[in-house]
């Protein structure tokens, strides 16, 4: 060890030394605290950012994942109940695949289901199974759509039989529960909607069923809706969109009612019309015809249905002509179906904001309302337009109570970061208040004592030692005696010892001494 060195640890272990009990504490509480801090402020600082590896994880695979990433040196966390696994997010994709070549998380249900059925099963075991299947993967399937925090599908598949003419028609019935937090849109129904119907055969999108865990039905089966209600919300959407892009938001009000036909009629009609030049189906002609003297043939029938001869040798002539003739036809059969859900009637009524639409024609303004309202007048339909004076004021409270609270967030946020940073601003402090407090402690420490140069008095001179003379002789020296150091022997040996550890702090006080003497 160099000389610098292990003198320095000398002078320190020696100022260690010669601390009270009350400095050595108060030293190693401050040296404690300090280092608390450093590895508390590190280990945030070093802390990574955890990220959802699965979620929804039964009790079986939450364990089987932890095994694995306990094997792999992986940090890892639990929440919800041990259903949802943290990682780092660093790791999170990477320890997707790791565990995916592991057959981890093992899902119950869906297609597997169909791998363990023997050669015995009935026919009926197999229908159940398959719909079994099929119902997990749906669930699968609609589990994974963003928002959606667990699903479960049943479907009704009526059995196919070759002695009934209509079969029914597949429903199915979808529970969804929403993540915490989150509430799904008209979006993400339709999404479950169509992608259910779409796996099952022969299924109308208007067979399924969602129901979210509140009870709420979302979408229901036919004859549950109202579908006026859905063709008015959509056509007065189709308007209000129109008219907002033309006199700007909120400066409208469409109102649209609807009248549907809800009857099911079916009509079948038959025509028949000549074909113009076509060759007829088939033609019978007979002909008949007599000449002479002799008696031709008929006469007036007598008594007893005898014909009286006709008298006389005049010439007697007979004609007979008989002719039937088909001609071809055209035969046109029409079979009509008209299902319910037709409108007969709608009337609309719009108002607009006579500020916004001061520069715009009322009828200009309702001819493209019933253009883009699809309006019939031939079946009596409706639309009237009006500009009025809007009523502002609660829109004015709204967006002022939205300004106050966007305010009070901000002031809020403002006041959250600044009580971070004065608590901060207070750790900073105090950590500096202790450094300070110890490096005076140990600067009060290594300051000479105070002094008295009057007790040191005038120091005795050496005898000088004469050499030995040839005549002289020796005597044996006698054995040394302990001389206990006088007062000012003590004194001096202790400012010789702190000249020679510190010079530079004798010095100091030597020339304050030298200051106050002049």
């Amino acid at each position: 060890m160099p000389a610098a060195v292990s003198g320095a640890l000398a002078r320190l272990r020696q100022r260690v030394g010669e601390f009270s009990l009350p400095q050595k504490t108060f030293a190693l509480i401050a040296i404690a605290a300090l280092v608390l801090g450093a590895v508390a402020v590190t280990s945030w600082a070093n802390r990574p950012t955890m990220s959802p590896l699965f979620t929804g994880l039964s009790g079986q695979d939450a364990s089987a994942v932890v095994d694995q990433l306990q094997t792999a040196g992986i940090t890892y966390e639990l929440t919800d109940g041990g259903s949802t696994v943290l990682v780092p997010s660093e790791t999170v994709y990477e320890q997707r695949i790791a565990l995916a070549s592991e057959g981890l998380p093992t899902e119950e249900g869906g297609y597997s289901l169909l791998d363990d059925m023997g050669m015995t099963s009935s026919d009926f075991q197999q229908q159940i199974n398959y719909q079994r299947a099929l119902e997990g993967e749906l669930a699968k399937t609609v589990n994974a759509l963003e928002g959606v925090g667990a699903a479960t599908v049943h479907l009704a598949l009526p059995e196919e039989s070759v002695f009934t003419e209509s079969a029914a028609e597949p429903t199915a019935s979808v529970f969804v529960q929403a993540e915490t937090g989150k509430r799904l849109d008209s979006g993400a129904i339709q999404s479950v909607v169509n992608l259910v119907s779409s796996a099952v055969a022969g299924m109308d999108p208007l067979n399924v069923s969602v129901i979210d865990a509140e009870g709420e039905v979302l979408t229901a089966a036919p004859g549950s809706g109202d579908g006026a209600t859905e063709y008015e919300e959509r056509v007065a959407g189709q308007v209000q969109a129109m008219l907002s892009r033309v006199v700007g938001a909120g400066n409208a009000v469409v109102s649209v009612t609807a009248e549907l036909n809800r009857d099911a009629t079916q009509r079948t009609s038959e025509t028949f019309s000549p074909a113009e030049g076509a060759p007829p189906l088939s033609e019978m002609r007979s002909t008949e015809e007599y000449e002479g003297t002799g008696q031709a043939v008929g006469g007036v029938l007598g008594p007893d249905n005898i014909a009286v001869p006709q008298g006389g040798e005049g010439a007697g002539t007979y004609t007979r002509e008989d002719e039937t003739l088909n001609n071809a036809v055209n035969k046109v059969t029409e079979q009509t179906t008209v299902n319910p859900g037709g409108v007969t009637r709608q009337s609309i009524s719009v108002v607009v904001d006579s500020a916004a639409a001061a520069g715009i024609p009322v009828e200009e303004l309702q001819q493209v309302v019933a253009v883009a309202a699809g309006v019939d007048a031939a079946r009596g339909d409706q639309v009237t337009v009006a500009q009025m004076a809007f009523d502002t004021t609660t829109a004015q409270a709204a967006q002022e109570a939205l300004d106050a609270q966007a305010e009070a967030d901000a002031a809020a946020a403002a006041a959250a970061q600044r009580d971070q940073l004065v608590t901060w601003g207070l750790i900073a402090l105090l950590g500096l208040i202790l450094i300070v407090v110890v490096l005076r402690r140990l600067r009060r420490s290594r300051e000479p004592e105070e002094l008295d140069l009057g007790e040191l008095g005038v120091l005795p001179m050496p005898e000088a030692e004469l050499p030995p003379s040839d005549a002289t002789v020796l005597e044996p020296a006698p054995a040394p005696v302990a001389i206990e150091p006088t007062a000012s022997e003590t004194a001096r040996l202790g400012v010789v010892a702190l000249a020679d550890e510190d010079p530079s702090a004798v010095a100091d006080r030597l020339r304050q001494w030298m200051a106050v003497k002049k």
